[in-house]
């Protein structure tokens, strides 16, 4: 990753790469010819983190192409509209692209203004009552996951459809997450038949801030080495393992590079100006991060006593509302706590998150995304894991910051004095690794829009591939 050594001022100012003079060699396009597909990765539109994420490329292609037609795969297209008004939802059941006609830009205009806001308030008010209805649908998916498992066990293909609005894209873009991996196989199945599909009707195909690994599962990794090895450019977050897993898959390393985080500009972007007084928290609970009563006991125990030590609030911090697993796993944290913040309300943006964030010291977090808006604004973090999927992602985010991150395991026969020690380290270096975590921050973005650069230079190189519709 290039380290550009330059001060951490103002993000507009820190990260310029090239795009004047590329957009000036091809003046040519007519970028209304172009489309490009982007495969969300949680097309339930629930996790800030992955919101986060979304909006920093979205915002960077739509700076690059202003006229192009952006379209992101989800299942809540109405609520995207809301989120990302420079996006348009691609959904189901038809799952193609919305007409180009006057009447077509009338109905998402009228989405982007009236429709989706209302959806955004109306999702806030009713995700309450509705958890308990999720959580039984869950319960049936996963059985119907473990069926599905068995039956490719016996060998039968993956069941994942294909949208067919990547017949008509000139680019497919996979967006960053922690999905290739084998916690998450059905979002890694669909992500590799998008691109392999795309690959097969000549469209460039590009993976930008990801996370691999562990990635364990034959078949899955099967599917990897046959799709892989056609991306056209691979951007990890991380060098931890995705750089050995890419290598075995076949990918040409000359296709590879490590940006960091795609969220690390959304979060460097809200920084303060003062170090913050209190503590932030976060734990969730969930398949892929199993998380004992024992350890949720004696993490809430440890926090409330060092804020008292440290005459800190505490602030729940709350980045996943899927199934309100951060809300259910944090809340209860608190009780007890002699000054407590209140949680941001369930409609509540990435954006009110990560200003939460820049009013903490440190951050306690079992939330990867969390750490990535602390780090990125100078704050340090314990990251708490109880899985090797969090190990993982807690170490790589701990290489590409290089200090302010301790890693802590909820599985520690000492937790108690591991992670009280690990808040005091952490709360008292503070001051120090400051500035050194927000120029890491501006190498990183430097790095990423780089990367992304690459992906321009695919539908920018060479003629660009018209619409068939």
């Amino acid at each position: 990753m290039p380290v550009t050594n330059r001060p951490a001022g103002d993000w507009r100012e820190d990260i310029t790469v090239g795009t004047e003079h590329s957009v000036a060699d091809r003046s040519d396009i007519d970028q209304q010819e172009i489309r490009v597909l982007v495969e969300n990765g949680e097309y339930w539109l629930r996790n800030r983190g992955d919101i986060a994420m979304m909006t920093v490329t979205i915002e960077r292609l739509r700076e690059r192409w202003p006229h192009a037609r952006i379209g992101v795969l989800t299942h809540q297209p109405a609520v995207l509209q809301a989120l990302l008004p420079e996006a348009e939802p691609i959904c189901g059941p038809e799952w193609c692209w919305g007409s180009d006609s006057w009447q077509g830009r009338l109905s998402r205009t009228a989405g982007t203004r009236l429709i989706g806001p209302a959806a955004l308030r109306w999702r806030a008010a009713t995700d309450g009552p509705k958890d308990r209805l999720r959580a039984l649908r869950s319960s049936a998916c996963l059985r119907r996951y473990h069926d599905e498992s068995e039956a490719e066990a016996a060998g039968a293909e993956f069941p994942v459809e294909i949208p067919a609005a990547v017949a008509q894209a000139s680019l497919v873009i996979a967006l960053g997450g922690g999905y290739m991996t084998d916690v998450d196989r059905y979002q890694a199945n669909r992500t590799l038949n998008l691109l392999e599909r795309a690959h097969a009707l000549g469209i460039p195909t590009a993976m930008v801030g990801q996370g691999m690994g562990p990635l364990r599962d034959p078949l899955l990794q099967r599917r990897a080495t046959q799709v892989l090895p056609g991306a056209d450019f691979i951007a990890l977050r991380e060098p931890r393992r995705g750089p050995e897993l890419l290598s075995g898959f076949g990918v040409e390393p000359e296709r590879v590079m490590i940006t960091g985080d795609d969220a690390v500009e959304f979060g460097y972007r809200l920084r303060g100006a003062r170090i913050g007084t209190d503590i932030g928290l976060c734990l969730r609970v969930a398949d892929y991060s199993k998380v004992s009563a024992v350890a949720q006991a004696t993490l809430g125990g440890v926090v409330r006593d060092q804020a008292v030590e440290l005459d800190a609030g505490v602030v729940p911090l709350i980045i996943s509302e899927y199934a309100s697993e951060d809300r259910l796993a944090t809340l209860p944290l608190l009780a007890g706590a002699a000054r407590t913040a209140a949680p941001v309300g369930r409609g509540g943006t990435a954006h009110d998150v990560a200003r939460q964030v820049a009013r903490c010291r440190l951050l306690v977090t079992s939330a990867y995304h969390l750490a990535v808006f602390a780090l990125s604004q100078g704050i340090p973090a314990v990251g708490i894991t109880a899985s090797e999927y969090y190990d993982d992602k807690f170490h790589g985010l701990a290489q590409m910051f290089g200090t302010g991150l301790q890693v802590v395991h909820l599985n520690d026969a000492e937790l108690e004095d591991n992670l009280g020690r690990a808040i005091r380290e952490v709360w008292d270096d503070a001051p120090a690794v400051r500035d050194s975590l927000r120029q890491k921050a501006v190498d990183q973005i430097d790095a990423s829009r780089a990367g992304l650069e690459r992906v321009f230079r695919l539908v920018e190189s060479g003629p660009v591939r018209r619409a068939t519709v």
